[in-house]
């Protein structure tokens, strides 16, 4: 972006009041981080290193671009500066973006972990009223053995009932287990593939648009040489038509002159008129003696 020079001039003398600005900022806040002290001031002292970091950044940049003003008398330095900001900001935000979606997938992994253990600590609850119900049934067995075959049997029965159904309950539990156990297996599987394929779409979006940038600069670079390229023309063809123009008038102007020279008889004209005015005197001058005799 070229700038005329007064413009360019002014900008750059703002742009050396600023860095030295910047140079005072910077080292208050190298005198106040060397005044902090203590345990509770390292947080302090954090944030004013990152402002002075900051402000030497600036400074730098600030530096440039008056170096650009007054070499080159334009501001492409900033320019890029804004254009590189820009850029580490959206990738910041696909980043958190990427980030955010990445915590939501973990969430959604920590409650499925969660009803997971919920199902264990049921399946270990159902185990332990089994050993308590097997318990009692054997206290109870022990207890009415002196009763009758028929009760026995009865409670044999039944106990057996209850440990087939206990048996099946506890198969159907640990399948289900084992299912649960394949589908976070398969889980995990998928959004490490997912969380891969998103960061190759993230590189290759990103080298896309390094491409691009680059052959933006240079389209840019190649406009800015056709453009001198015709601005040089123009004035090669103005200075062409100012020649010619001063030509045809250098020319009008001889023609001209020469015209009032031969009017006015002056100059070389003058003297041929001369000799023949002298000519016609000393004709006339001796037809007069002639005529005297």
């Amino acid at each position: 972006m070229p700038l005329s020079r007064i413009q360019s001039l002014g900008l750059a003398a703002v742009l050396e009041d600023c860095s030295v600005q910047l140079d005072i900022l910077g080292l208050r806040l190298a005198v106040q981080t060397d005044r902090e002290q203590g345990p509770a001031a390292a947080q302090e002292k954090a944030r004013l290193t990152k402002l002075r970091r900051e402000c030497q950044y600036v400074s730098q940049q600030v530096f440039k671009l008056h170096s650009e003003l007054e070499e080159k008398q334009s501001i492409s330095s900033l320019l890029q500066v804004v254009e590189e900001e820009e850029q580490k900001k959206k990738a910041e935000d696909m980043r958190r973006e990427a980030e955010a979606e990445r915590k939501q997938r973990l969430q959604t992994l920590d409650r499925q972990k969660d009803e997971l253990r919920q199902k264990t600590e049921t399946l270990e609850d159902i185990h332990r009223q089994t050993r308590s119900v097997n318990f009692q049934l054997m206290e109870q067995s022990d207890r009415m053995a002196g009763k009758k075959k028929l009760e026995e049997a009865s409670i044999a029965l039944q106990l057996k009932e209850v440990q087939r159904t206990n048996s099946q309950t506890e198969k159907q539990l640990e399948e289900q287990h084992k299912e649960l156990q394949q589908q976070l297996q398969q889980w995990r599987q998928r959004t490490a593939q997912m969380q891969q394929d998103k960061e190759q779409q993230l590189n290759s979006v990103c080298c896309k648009r390094t491409v691009n940038l680059d052959r933006l600069t240079e389209m840019r670079r190649k406009f800015k040489e056709m453009e001198l390229v015709v601005m040089e023309d123009k004035e090669k063809q103005k200075k062409l038509r100012q020649q010619q123009a001063e030509a045809r008038a250098a020319t009008k102007l001889q023609a001209w002159w020469r015209g009032c020279m031969v009017r006015r008889g002056l100059g070389s004209f003058k003297k041929a008129d001369d000799k023949k005015g002298k000519k016609k005197k000393k004709k006339t001058t001796k037809g007069g003696k002639k005529n005297k005799k």
